[in-house]
């Protein structure tokens, strides 16, 4: 199967978006498992063109039509999303029209599942991108379930309840575990992780977040220890697609700073609100564009404070 569809699939899985762990890239297609009305369906995604994306799918049950795998690529990697329209609203601005070159074709790379999404954006709080990723397939290959298919073995994200039921720490009650949130290098994250499994799994359905606006839908959010304003946004953009959103942290603060105000000391919350009024429905694109701009073409170097 072949999509015509504008989209750089490297850039957009290594640009660090907390939606999910990178695919793996196995003879040069990104491969991974999604579910299909909970039928298991192997992608494995290549392109030779940014115009376009090779699809090839190998499948456990023969009960899935090419239309509803075509629908869950097209939503993940946010497809029906007009780039054009996009690039010319950077283009009126002298100040974001340079990440146009730097991120062409870079899309959102959305969840899969949205409980996975939560999990990986709480993981990914002060933490490298890679030590995160690492952590995610661990937890995925430690908990979810197993698939054999041709290709290999992949795994599902676990559910709310199986989380919320695996031991957090390296030792209870005198007694080792090697299979714990710790010792998925999560650090002091695996409380947080344990206590939002809790609530995903007893009080709030992780698929009704989609159905509110996005204000009730971040407040939400933030009411859960671990969750806090910058997480909530990462959730809301990366796992459902609330592209007003902007997650900000401090180098996204550094990086408006210099835009924007003669890199003065602005706090972050600030930033938030600024990025949110001025990019309206465009603040996560935005967003994702500046933060791989300043990655790649040197300004985050440049923005580092010096000792």
């Amino acid at each position: 199967m072949k999509i015509m569809r504008k989209v750089d699939l490297h850039l957009t899985q290594e640009s660090g978006q907390t939606s999910q762990a990178p695919w793996r890239l196995i003879n040069n297609k990104y491969s991974n498992m999604i579910l299909i009305d909970e039928i298991p369906v192997l992608l494995k995604l290549s392109q030779n063109s940014l115009d376009s994306i090779d699809v090839e799918y190998e499948l456990l049950d023969e009960n899935v039509n090419e239309k509803r795998i075509y629908d869950e690529i097209a939503k993940i990697y946010d497809l029906d999303f007009n780039l054009n329209k996009f690039y010319k609203f950077l283009s009126n601005d002298e100040k974001l029209k340079p990440s146009i070159d730097f991120c062409s074709s870079l899309r959102l790379f959305l969840a899969k599942d949205p409980f996975q999404s939560i999990i990986s954006s709480i993981s990914s709080a002060n933490n490298s991108i890679i030590r995160w990723t690492k952590s995610m397939h661990k937890v995925s290959s430690t908990w979810g379930k197993k698939y054999e298919f041709p290709s290999g073995t992949f795994y599902s994200f676990p559910s709310p309840k199986t989380l919320s039921n695996v031991y957090e720490d390296e030792e209870v009650n005198n007694h080792k575990y090697v299979n714990n949130l710790k010792a998925c290098g999560l650090g002091y994250r695996a409380n947080y992780i344990k206590k939002a499994s809790k609530i995903f799994a007893s009080e709030i359905n992780p698929s009704d977040i989609k159905d509110m606006k996005y204000d009730e839908a971040f407040e939400t959010l933030i009411k859960i220890n671990g969750i806090g304003p910058k997480v909530a946004d990462c959730i809301l953009l990366y796992g459902y697609g609330f592209t007003e959103a902007f997650p900000s942290d401090v180098w996204i603060k550094r990086i408006i700073s210099y835009l924007y105000f003669d890199r003065k000391d602005i706090k972050v919350d600030k930033v938030r609100t600024f990025g949110m009024e001025r990019f309206k429905d465009y603040a996560g694109y935005t967003q994702l564009y500046l933060f791989h701009y300043a990655r790649k073409s040197g300004l985050m170097s440049k923005l580092k404070p010096k000792n």
